[in-house]
């Protein structure tokens, strides 16, 4: 007769919004077959008593958006504490320098969490190059059938260039996701290797030559002092007139006056699901110009695609629980070139 699998004390350590969406009763089902959950806490704040106590015998953190800091002080309060396994994308606003002192192994469900974004992205290059919002509101407004072939000679998808920003997850899912495509694709990241390049099958360029040669760019880089703007005013300009700027990575990698600038003259159009300020001001351009897709930050996980974060890092903690190591695994000396 073999062993029951031990199930390690856990504690679910997130936003209360956000348990409420990640962990529905098919989530806790499997949960609870895997791990001993503290039940009817939801630690969104480590100073809370019941929550300071539950923390002293607790093994593993489940944590999502909303988990707040891991810090010296609370690190302190858990000395049984052996993983956190997060049920989103990047750990950088609560996994502290505490955390990895103390030799606390870390796995995130950013692999499942880049998916959709890559998906929304790969829709977003092959709509801009058919320029449907365009053909949308010109349909809109003459309300008849016309010679739409007129003058349109640019329009399509067949042999046009895309540039991909940084070779990230995402970065690297849409270029596959790309492949099909009769679509020439080309990369930038300071940190890519030459061969790495050759196996993704894309053509490694400086930024300059990039924004210069391509009908879409699209930006997959982490956010970092190095990155901050890293899309300016003269690399806006280099951009060809009718291509499209894509940005579902952060805001502040664009400079958004500049882009504001190109956009209202028609120039440049752009499909934005990340803004820098965030959320705009009420009476931002970007709301109303015709030639800008604005969506609200939905690019990554929503919806039934929560369902997909929640499986990983139930699948994660099963692992955890048998021994074995993390399938998605957060390294301390990656974090620093990490989203």
């Amino acid at each position: 007769m073999s062993t029951p699998m031990p199930r390690p004390r856990t504690l679910l350590a997130m936003g209360r919004d956000t348990a409420s969406r990640i962990v529905d009763d098919d989530v806790r089902a499997r949960l609870d077959r895997v791990a001993d959950v503290v039940p009817g806490i939801v630690a969104d704040d480590f100073s809370r008593p019941e929550t300071a106590a539950a923390l002293g015998e607790t093994e593993v953190l489940l944590t999502g958006w909303g988990c707040a800091p891991l810090d010296a002080t609370v690190i302190d309060r858990a000395p049984r504490l052996r993983a956190i396994v997060h049920t989103a994308g990047s750990v950088k606003p609560f996994v502290t320098d505490a955390c990895w002192d103390r030799g606390i192994s870390v796995s995130s469900a950013a692999w499942a969490n880049a998916l959709p974004v890559a998906e929304y992205t790969v829709a977003a290059v092959l709509m801009s190059n058919k320029r449907m919002l365009h053909f949308r509101d010109a349909l809109r407004a003459q309300r008849a059938r016309t010679d739409w072939y007129e003058g349109y000679s640019d329009v399509g998808n067949y042999r046009r260039t895309i540039g991909v920003i940084g070779a990230s997850r995402i970065g690297r899912r849409v270029i596959e996701l790309l492949r099909p495509y009769d679509l020439t694709v080309r990369l930038y990241d300071p940190y890519l290797p030459a061969d790495e390049a050759d196996a993704l099958g894309v053509r490694a360029v400086g930024l300059d030559e990039l924004c210069a040669t391509s009908d879409v760019v699209s930006v997959h880089a982490p956010e970092l002092p190095t990155t901050r703007r890293m899309l300016d005013r003269r690399r806006l300009a280099l951009m060809r007139d009718g291509a499209t700027l894509i940005n579902t990575a952060r805001g502040s990698l664009i400079d958004t006056k500049a882009l504001v600038e190109e956009l209202v003259t028609g120039r440049l159009h752009a499909v934005l699901d990340v803004t820098d300020p965030d959320p705009l001001t009420p009476d931002s351009p970007l709301f109303d110009l015709p030639n800008v897709l604005l969506t609200p930050h939905i690019a990554g996980s929503m919806g039934t695609e929560m369902r997909r974060m929640a499986d990983s890092a139930v699948d994660e903690l099963a692992r955890y629980a048998a021994g074995l190591p993390f399938a998605h695994p957060v390294l301390r000396d990656e974090l620093d070139r990490a989203a």
